[in-house]
């Protein structure tokens, strides 16, 4: 069962950060996608515009010229005449200097400001008033295979400004057409914009070795949160052997009684009384147990806020103390136990005076019954430190240190034989401790074979 637990923790651990994670890598590549479509068409936007700044800074270049040349031909005829200025725009975009570059300065590359984005090849065109074109190469920096561009053209001849995608072809684009209605096309790569597609594959392998390490860390997890469950699982396995043990002997009692009761049913009551006392001491023991089972479930209950707890009240701790010596006095007696007491007077401390007096009882019986023949106990009760302490001592053997850490854990036994007798269920100091803490105190334990075994409970005063 507590296999089958881990696996399911582990594996919904690994399912919620595998889900975590692929939803975080997705929305960096989505983001990484957009940021990178982004800077295509701000290139291509860049390219277009630089066309047009040209275009416009020969335009007004030849107006300033024309009019130079009407005042130089007042006064000079002849002169400035088969002059042409030509289409600014063919100036801008299409004039060639002798070592095969172009008039006008190209987008720069280099020296950018930090963080700028990578350079963008992109290839300008314009679409001519008759419908031809030609590479605007001034601001190009790319170019595109004539049948590609055939079709690139087609499509985008008699399309409206803006921008877009041409996936047959592969190619992002953006159309804007000038004061002089000639059109310009800047076309960049659609590979351009997939560098998520890297990021994507660095992100998954990234996953897999988190996954990888998170995995070993789920498991030694995994281990350590239900190590509590594996404890108390075993305890309970446990108690469950030492109960059907204990209910399964007074049962064998019961029956065997009452067969024997029912073999003689002419004989009176009086006669078979050995019968039915024993019957009534065999049923009071499983009363006994189940009791305990009921009182731990409801303090955990309280502890929990799932029933309302008593109210508490003032209790005279000195005179419960006292009134249960005086029950255990005969009891000392019989096992020949020299029992000792030191209580203090008015000692108060609020609480539930049945839980308190089953605390009280609980440590005085411990003591009672493992303090061996001719043994010694002693209680004593003083206030310390604005706490009321009981302390409990009794002579007899030792309890072993790998039993005393384990002592008020429930189901807990140190006789692992489960015999019946002064053994009990292992319930009474865990339903001392309950109590103790239930009050706002502390129980210990300790155990020498100099000093015997000291039980002391911690409650504070009223």
């Amino acid at each position: 069962m507590l296999k089958k637990l881990r696996i399911k923790f582990i594996a919904l651990n690994m399912a919620t950060v595998a889900v975590v994670l692929a939803v975080i890598f997705s929305a960096i590549c989505v983001i990484n996608y957009q940021q990178s479509v982004a800077s295509v068409h701000e290139a291509m936007s860049n390219a277009i515009a630089f066309t047009e700044s040209k275009s416009r800074a020969l335009t007004d270049g030849d107006t300033q010229g024309q009019e130079g040349a009407r005042e130089q031909d007042a006064g000079d005829p002849g002169q400035g005449q088969g002059q042409d200025a030509g289409d600014p725009d063919e100036q801008a975009d299409g004039d060639w200097k002798d070592d095969g570059t172009r008039h006008g300065t190209p987008p720069q590359i280099g020296g950018g400001p930090a963080g700028s984005g990578p350079h963008v090849p992109v290839a300008v065109y314009r679409i001519l008033k008759s419908g031809s074109y030609e590479l605007a190469g001034s601001a190009a920096s790319a170019s595109i295979a004539d049948d590609v561009l055939e079709k690139a053209i087609s499509q985008l001849a008699d399309a409206p400004d803006g921008s877009g995608e041409l996936a047959d072809l592969g190619l992002f684009y953006e159309k804007r057409t000038s004061d002089t209605s000639i059109a310009r096309v800047a076309f960049a790569d659609v590979s351009s914009a997939n560098g998520w597609q890297t990021l994507a594959l660095t992100l998954a392998g990234v996953g897999v070795v988190a996954l990888a390490i998170f995995f070993v860390i789920s498991v030694f997890f995994s281990r350590w949160a239900l190590r509590p469950v594996k404890r108390a699982w075993e305890q309970q396995r446990q108690f469950v052997a030492d109960a059907s043990h204990e209910l399964k002997t007074p049962l064998t009692v019961i029956l065997a009684n009452t067969s024997i009761l029912m073999s003689h049913p002419e004989r009176t009551i009086a006669s078979q009384i050995q019968w039915v006392e024993s019957t009534q001491a065999e049923g009071e023991r499983m009363q006994g147990l189940v009791a305990d089972l009921l009182l731990l479930a409801r303090l955990d209950a309280e502890e929990t806020d799932i029933v309302k707890s008593k109210p508490k009240e003032r209790i005279d701790l000195s005179n419960l103390v006292e009134g249960e010596l005086l029950q255990f006095e005969s009891v000392a007696f019989e096992r020949a136990i020299e029992l000792e007491s030191n209580v203090g007077e008015g000692i108060a401390v609020q609480g539930s005076i049945e839980r308190l007096r089953r605390l009280v009882t609980t440590l005085l019986d411990n003591a009672c019954k493992y303090a061996g023949d001719n043994g010694k106990a002693r209680v004593e009760l003083h206030a310390q430190n604005g706490n009321a302490c009981l302390v409990v001592h009794n002579t007899g053997s030792l309890i072993p240190a790998e039993d005393l850490q384990h002592v008020f854990d429930r189901f807990y036994r140190a006789d692992k034989a489960r015999t019946s007798g002064a053994g009990g269920f292992g319930l009474g100091l865990s339903i001392a401790k309950e109590v103790a803490e239930e009050h706002g105190g502390t129980i210990t334990a300790k155990s020498s074979d100099e000093e015997g075994t000291t039980f002391t409970a911690t409650l504070p005063t009223a």
